[in-house]
């Protein structure tokens, strides 16, 4: 006890010089005795006011003073030290006095204190309020800190009312109960009421949360609502915040079924749920609705682009985001093959125009399979599943490639004028690095056709001092891996000869008589070419290399092949082949680690290149799709679903045969390949993934030069803020168009920036909104988003002064924004707004 008067006292003269200390009922005066308090006189109040009274005033007018009384204090009329009383400070020694003395609170709080008792019941929480108190705190304030102490948060209400929200969705109670055993649940139903404008007879967390999403709700689709616009300003907080998002999305799931969302969703049209997505259930609604409209073609693709854009600022666009991507890709192909021209009149112009245009094709279809493989092939999806694989093996696949077999079938030498052979690759693309005393680093991918070449082209484009340029070129027949990785060798001759193991031939591809199987032939291939200047490895004996490991590599090197195997080892393999798409994104993400790897190596120029491409179809084959042929011949010496390696083959109709010079291979080794994209039958292998046939997918490869500039060549677009008529805000709300200045390309990139209206000393007063400006559209109308601003309550303070519009954005890598562009506004709302 005496600790704690001795404390209470010391913060009282901090203040003081004079304080009273009546002792009611008469128990302290052992403590008062005892005080030891230096530099304060203790003096006692016994029928000698007067004298007290000259003396503290008059004879030590700068002495601090302890004026004990052994009772209660006089009456006021009878008190003649009253006026010195008043102007300084009583000691009181009850549990309200001791916890005011001890939080430095003046005795205007006592009625704060008295009424909670049960707060500071808990030392604890006394400390933690000791913490956050400040000296010019407000009663009001004071409450709310000790809200927030109860419920472990800052003493903000949105902070408070987050964390009951937590406890709510964990169906638990205790913060809550804690705040009624402390009689503190009126004042956060007080300012619940003031801030949100919720109100309830029978006020509980579980009743405002209810009402917050059923009015959030209402006020986007036109209903009535009960709480105010600074509800939805938190709601919106609430649901993006990574902290509290589980809480957020268990007591959506658990509002949606009491207000019966999926009953009132499916009388809306889902362009009126655009800017909703306070229930999942709502993206679903979406989803559905989209999906039908592809199907239907009663939508445009460039309207379902940006209607998924916006669905990408959804609190659930992460566990949609594939489905939505679907669709998108879906709209897209649809479009395409509606408006492709499958004509051509030559190989070179087929070549062409698949490089030109038809490559898409291929390049949506894999990126709609990937993306519905990759959300779970939902229900939703079977009849746009449906129809995209219609529309592809028929339309597109099997009709271009009839086409192109036409050709195929007239020509007596494998070429198509103006394309450059594989088996010219090291002379057509290698040689001339050499001949300029320039080192070269070759990357093979295998099975990396056209399409995928292309992304990766343009992913590349995107890295800061990266440019790349994409060429066809014609892989060998048959298109296979061995052949292919024999072409681009450094070569006079080429040919194929076989080894027996066991009941089964296996081919091996000869680079001038020698064996090119495996990644140390093709090395001592290189190294007899270029003695001692080349190499070759695999990707994963490069990645393993430290940086000076790497460095000496290509210090001792001039020609370097790396061989990167992912695709076609998951394609052709059966119980994998419907992976072949994903194995294509891992790839792509591989690609772009490898040329990194290699140029922080010192490796400047980089060929990157497949041996040959593939076809893949991802429904199970009708029959119409496997050849009803049989090969024959003299000798058959090897066999795959698109090939037929022999001698004395029997002509077929079914089959296109080529002698091995008009292959530009030497021996005598004949060739035999389904017309367009059949298959042949064979047991034990996958049919959906298949290459060594004369289809374009599987012959065009690509050949991407790269090289790594000194300085950065990337930027970021540039985004302006559209002012309206009028620079006044007079409601509620502001609706402000953000134009993005130019389409995004490999070398302009997208920008993201955080919007939000400020008051000039910086405070926040409207939502906030996360904007990405990532539009290629080439139409500048296209490149418009438009944003609606919702204005919270302390706009009110600001009324009748410039605001801020401020655009900012992420600093690198951090957590920190920095300021983009403003614009000012000035707030000039009538009392008419409050009715808004």
């Amino acid at each position: 006890m005496s600790d704690k008067i001795t404390q209470a006292l010391t913060r009282l003269f901090e203040r003081n010089r004079i304080v009273f200390w009546y002792d009611s009922k008469q128990e302290l005066r052992n403590e008062f005795e005892s005080l030891q308090l230096p530099t304060i006189r203790k003096l006692e109040l016994a029928n000698n006011a007067f004298a007290l009274k000259y003396r503290i005033l008059r004879q030590e007018p700068e002495q601090r003073f302890l004026i004990y009384h052994h009772g209660p204090p006089p009456a006021d009329l009878e008190n003649w030290l009253l006026d010195v009383q008043l102007a300084h400070s009583e000691f009181r020694t009850d549990q309200v006095a001791l916890l005011l003395a001890e939080l430095e609170l003046g005795p205007e709080f006592a009625a704060i204190v008295q009424e909670h008792l049960e707060f500071f019941a808990a030392k604890g929480r006394l400390d933690s309020l000791k913490r956050l108190l400040k000296p010019d705190d407000t009663a009001s304030l004071i409450c709310l800190k000790m809200v927030a102490v109860c419920v472990t948060a800052e003493a903000r209400l949105d902070s408070i009312v987050e964390q009951l929200l937590a406890e709510a969705a964990e169906e638990r109670s205790e913060k809550a109960r804690l705040l009624s055993r402390c009689q503190l649940d009126s004042f956060l139903w007080q300012q619940m009421d003031r801030h949100y404008g919720y109100k309830s007879t029978a006020p509980s967390i579980q009743d405002f949360v209810i009402e917050l999403f059923k009015s959030c709700y209402g006020m986007v689709s036109g209903d009535a609502v009960r709480l105010n616009g600074d509800a939805l300003v938190f709601l919106k907080r609430w649901k993006d915040s990574r902290q509290f998002e589980n809480a957020f999305e268990t007591l959506s799931n658990r509002c949606a079924d009491l207000l019966s969302i999926e009953q009132d969703l499916a009388q809306r049209d889902f362009r009126t749920l655009l800017e909703i997505d306070y229930f999942k259930l709502v993206d679903q609604k979406i989803l559905s609705e989209l999906a039908r409209a592809v199907v239907a073609r009663t939508v445009s693709s460039g309207n379902v682009t940006l209607w998924v854009r916006q669905r990408r600022q959804s609190h659930w666009y992460g566990e949609f985001s594939h489905l939505y991507e679907a669709i998108d890709v879906a709209a897209h192909f649809l479009q395409a093959i509606d408006t492709a021209d499958l004509t051509m009149q030559s190989l070179r112009d087929g070549v062409e125009r698949y490089c030109q245009h038809w490559y898409q094709l291929d390049q949506l279809y894999r990126k709609y399979i990937f993306h519905v493989r990759s959300a779970g092939m939902p229900p939703l999806m079977e009849s746009l599943t449906s129809q995209i694989e219609n529309f592809y093996s028929n339309n597109y696949l099997l009709k271009v490639n009839d086409l192109w077999q036409s050709f195929v079938d007239e020509t007596s030498q494998w070429r198509a004028s103006g394309v450059p052979l594989q088996r010219d690759f090291f002379a057509e693309w290698v040689q001339p690095f050499l001949r300029r005393d320039n080192k070269v680093c070759v990357v093979i991918s295998d099975a990396m056709r056209y399409e995928i070449g292309e992304e990766f082209w343009s992913l590349i484009r995107q890295e800061d001092r990266y440019e790349a340029k994409l060429e066809p070129m014609l892989s060998m027949l048959p298109s296979f891996t061995q052949l292919g990785m024999a072409a681009l060798l450094p070569n006079s001759a080429l040919e194929l000869t076989f080894s027996t193991n066991g009941t089964n031939n296996s081919v091996i591809a000869l680079v001038d008589g020698q064996s090119s199987q495996g990644t140390a032939n093709r090395s001592k291939l290189l190294d007899q070419r270029l003695p001692g200047r080349a190499t070759a490895l695999t990707d994963k004996e490069l990645l393993n290399l430290n940086r000076d490991e790497a460095r000496t590599l290509f210090r001792e090197h001039d020609v370097v092949y790396v061989y990167h195997n992912h695709i076609d080892t998951t394609g052709d393999t059966r119980d994998s082949e419907e992976r072949v798409f994903e194995a294509v994104e891992k790839t792509l993400q591989e690609l772009i680690q490898l040329v990194k790897k290699l140029t922080n190596a010192n490796a400047s120029n980089l060929l990157v290149t497949a041996d040959h491409g593939f076809i893949y179809q991802n429904h199970p084959l009708d029959e119409s799709d496997f050849a009803n042929i049989e090969a024959d011949g003299d000798e058959i010496l090897y066999r795959n679903r698109r090939f037929v390696l022999g001698k004395g083959l029997r002509p077929n109709p079914g089959l296109r045969t080529f002698h091995s010079e008009q292959l530009s291979l030497e021996g005598m080794v004949e060739v035999q390949i389904p017309k367009s994209i059949n298959r042949l039958r064979l047991k034990g292998s996958g049919s959906r993934y298949v290459h060594g046939g004369a289809s374009l997918q599987e012959v065009v490869v690509p050949v991407i030069r790269i090289n790594k500039k000194r300085q950065s060549d990337i930027t970021a677009v540039e985004v302006e803020i559209i002012r309206s008529a009028s620079s006044v805000i007079t409601s509620g709300q502001l609706a402000v168009a953000f134009y993005q200045s130019e389409p995004v390309t490999e070398k302009v990139q997208a920008r993201q920036l955080r919007a939000g209206i400020y008051t000039q000393g910086g405070e926040l007063i409207s939502d906030q909104h996360e904007l990405t400006f990532d539009l290629s559209a080439s139409n500048p109308r296209e490149r418009e988003l438009q944003v609606r601003f919702l204005l919270t309550r302390k706009a009110d303070q600001a009324n009748n002064q410039d605001v801020i519009l401020r655009l900012e954005e992420k600093h690198a890598a951090t957590t920190h924004y920095r300021e983009y562009k403003t614009v000012r506004y000035q707030m000039r709302r009538s009392f008419t707004s409050d009715f808004d």
